[in-house]
């Protein structure tokens, strides 16, 4: 059986009609995907024309228990009868009050008793650092080269890329201070990662000595495995030796999960995979199955600080997406998609490791569970980043049937945020449509003398 089917040029002629109107809508929303969706269910997208499509950027990490699952459309039909909004701060409603119980028995360690909901990831980092900053009346905050914590002003503040997120946006905000994220493939002069997470650990010691004490710091965010930047992935004891500095100076260590949380590592959270224990996680993506929908769960003495109307909004902790939310906890348990994830993982990895062997564009595989990727270069030595290749790569697995997303400081790593409900055999599929892309790609760059023949 063949799951993707194109049997039209791309877009089809009925995506065509509906694409011409596309002139009202603004510019900043380029689309990859040439097509207008008609369905999407599990890890497949159907089009307007007939063209199935196997999703593995998952609307770029929201859909770890895939597109339309059975339970959580039959939770929002139910739903969204009954009511649709009331604020909760007007009139409270049951779903939200249990799934904060539910998420904070889920959160590692026993002081993570507080949950507040929001809409979206970029709200959630927001809402973390003022809850922060409140609770400990200190200014000063630490992030990340590399980092991706949203385009809100604070988040986009923290946010690492330049292009396109943060050119000519600014001027961002005050008091965010940056340390380079431990990268074991391209840390200068070693890629021995214990060293390499020594040297970063020393590069967050003179941070204190030089810009700010830490005193005056009342939070480091970090990304457990770095989404934007390419699945950049730290060793254990890196984020580990984070957490014992923050708890021993009196910094509030807040891990945004927003992409690595709900199975993506194999584990719940990826704090669960890097066996820390944060102060605060905010959560978002895949927690209500593609409603809008975030979380801050922190401990209590910090989430309360905040007092009653410091944080909020109309719309956040929608009924509707809090009501999804269950249902997502219960696919997540009764489905062990945090096993899935596990096997996808391998899957992954077992094949672009064998396509490795088979072409010099591949450098770097990385991530953990089913969050990998892998980085495309054009020089083993100098590690001259592939971006046009990347980009070449994603668009002719475009054209045979698959959705894959790119990520990466130099646009040259391919990610992985596959539906964990995907089967075996859609996922087989894929793989050979990518292997056989690579390898076209790495054919032509190779007759054209623009990578070497030899590794």
């Amino acid at each position: 059986m063949t799951f993707a089917k194109i049997l039209t040029e791309l877009p089809g002629p009925n995506s065509v009609k509906i694409l011409e109107k596309k002139d009202s809508v603004a510019r900043a929303f380029g689309t990859f995907v040439p097509s207008i969706v008609d369905y999407a269910k599990g890890a497949r997208v159907w089009d307007m024309d007939g063209n199935v499509f196997i999703d593995l950027a998952g609307g770029v990490g929201c859909l770890n228990v895939g597109h339309s699952h059975p339970k959580v459309v039959k939770t929002i039909q139910r739903e969204v009868e009954r009511f649709t909004h009331t604020d909760f701060t007007v009139i409270p409603y049951e779903s939200y009050i249990e799934l904060a119980d539910r998420l904070c028995k889920m959160m590692p360690g026993n002081d993570l008793q507080r949950a507040a909901f929001f809409n979206s990831g970029t709200e959630a980092v927001e809402n973390a650092i003022k809850i922060a900053r409140k609770a400990t009346g200190k200014r000063g905050i630490i992030c990340f080269d590399g980092a991706f914590h949203g385009r809100t002003m604070l988040s986009l503040s923290l946010t690492s890329k330049v292009n396109p997120y943060k050119e000519k946006m600014g001027p961002f905000f005050n008091d965010i201070y940056r340390v380079p994220y431990p990268n074991p493939y391209r840390w200068n002069g070693t890629t021995d990662p214990e060293q390499v997470s020594q040297e970063a650990i020393n590069s967050l010691m003179n941070l204190f000595i030089t810009q700010i004490p830490p005193s005056e710091v009342a939070a480091l965010i970090v990304e457990p495995i770095q989404g934007e930047a390419g699945f950049i992935t730290p060793p254990k004891s890196y984020l580990q030796a984070l957490q014992k500095i923050c708890n021993e100076v009196g910094i509030i260590f807040i891990a945004d999960e927003v992409q690595t949380g709900y199975g993506r590592t194999g584990e719940f959270l990826g704090s669960d995979y890097f066996q820390i224990e944060p102060d605060i996680i905010t959560l978002g993506k895949s927690i209500a199955g593609g409603l809008p929908l975030s979380a801050v769960i922190g401990k209590k003495h910090i989430m309360d600080s905040a007092g009653d109307g410091a944080v909020g909004g109309t719309f956040v902790g929608n009924p509707i997406s809090c009501a999804a939310g269950l249902a997502v906890l219960d696919i997540y348990e009764e489905e062990k998609l945090g096993d899935k994830a596990r096997v996808i993982g391998n899957q992954i990895k077992n094949k672009i490791n064998d396509l490795k062997e088979k072409t010099p564009l591949i450098g770097d595989i990385r991530g953990a569970g089913a969050m990998i990727a892998f980085e495309l270069i054009r020089d083993h030595e100098t590690l001259e980043p592939a971006d046009e290749e990347t980009l070449e790569i994603i668009q002719k697995c475009l054209q045979k049937g698959v959705i894959l997303f790119k990520a990466g400081l130099y646009n040259n790593v391919i990610r992985f945020l596959v539906p964990l409900v995907i089967s075996t055999e859609e996922l087989a599929e894929a793989l050979n449509i990518i292997e056989e892309s690579v390898i076209e790609i790495t054919e032509k760059y190779q007759s054209d003398k623009l990578i070497g023949a030899e590794r």
